[in-house]
């Protein structure tokens, strides 16, 4: 142990400690081909277990951005993990790539073994859920870059699929119906405006409950985890043959949904053809917002969309359905470029 290291503000000990407390979320998430890597300097997986005969890598990387200012007011960090994943998995998934692991990367103030683990808990939960597995990892303790009770996390991910059933835009054609599944709620965008909104101008309170949200905590409805949609959209590609995939994330619609789509196409999609979440009134009526500015940030209660051809469409949602996804007919594509919204 490094005496005049701790002096400088960093503790060998617990970062020890942390790796110890870590060891058993890491082992729940292996998968067939992860190798046991934990120690090694680099995550080790054996491509060649997974049987493909043209093998496509599809990698993606992300963080949680500014809620993570929400999860340090509430002294929550058990799901922040959780979005880490979720975002890179969620945008892996969208070229039909299945997440075969994950690396994650933690930058702290001061090293909190507990801390550390519950964080590290949060990630294992998503790869669990994404039925990828967690490979590797750097916990760095920067104590002149973050204040003490302050940490930053993002994570990396890759995912695989056959060349043949690679989703790249270019099967996407006017008619296909868009089918869109239900998010969690704010997922892990638009963050510095939600707490521009919400805390620094209306000076609500995080640790409230509000009637607005049915009598449910502010904090708590805002760190609701990001959906992490991979075992569903399994489920889908299993049966059916889907034309393209979106995920909705920062920008929402406007953005987001012209990337699954090639030169000359765009799409329509009806507002009212699903519920939206009452956190996204709450900001609307404070933000003092219009519908389409929304839909410029917010996903709006709509995490993910598929195209299929409409004779698809009944047989995609049972399948959905089964895996307990909630889903709607949303639109359809058209061949106007850009992105049409009817309220």
């Amino acid at each position: 142990m490094s005496e005049k290291y701790k002096e400088a503000g960093v503790n060998l000990e617990a970062g020890y400690e942390s790796v110890r407390l870590i060891k058993d979320h890491v082992a729940r998430t292996r998968v067939k081909g992860a190798v046991d890597s934990i120690g090694a300097f680099g995550g080790m997986f054996d491509v060649s277990a997974l049987g493909l005969q043209e093998p496509v890598l599809v990698s993606g990387t992300d963080g949680v951005g500014t809620k993570l200012m929400l999860a340090f007011a509430m002294d929550r960090h058990d799901s922040v993990g959780i979005d880490a994943v979720a975002m890179c998995v969620n945008d892996v998934l969208v070229q039909g790539a299945m997440p075969i692991f994950f690396l994650d990367y933690l930058a702290v103030g001061k090293n909190e073994p507990k801390k550390i683990e519950q964080l590290v808990k949060g990630v294992a939960d998503g790869c669990v859920q994404a039925e990828c597995a967690l490979i590797g990892g750097e916990t760095a303790e920067m104590p002149d870059m973050y204040a003490q009770n302050h940490y930053d996390i993002a994570g990396f991910c890759v995912g695989v699929v056959e060349k043949s059933k690679l989703l790249d835009g270019s099967r996407i054609a006017p008619g296909q119906v868009l089918i869109g599944l239900a998010s969690s709620g704010v997922h892990s965008n638009g963050f510095s405006l939600i707490r521009k909104i919400l805390f620094k101008d209306a000076h609500l309170d995080p640790h409230q409950a509000y009637a607005e949200l049915d009598g449910r905590v502010l904090g708590d409805v805002l760190l609701t985890p990001t959906k992490i949609y991979v075992k569903a959209i399994k489920r889908v590609l299993s049966r059916i043959d889907v034309k393209g995939m979106c995920h909705i994330t920062g920008g929402g619609f406007y953005e987001n949904v012209p990337r699954m789509c090639k030169e000359g196409m765009g799409v329509t999609i009806h507002m009212d053809a699903f519920p939206t979440p009452k956190i996204f009134d709450m900001l609307a009526y404070y933000g003092k917002m219009e519908r389409a500015e929304m839909a410029n940030v917010f996903n709006m209660g709509i995490g993910f969309i598929l195209a299929v051809n409409p004779d698809d469409v009944k047989e995609a949602l049972a399948l959905l359905k089964e895996a307990n996804e909630d889903a709607y007919v949303i639109g359809e594509v058209s061949d106007q470029e850009g992105v049409k919204l009817i309220w």
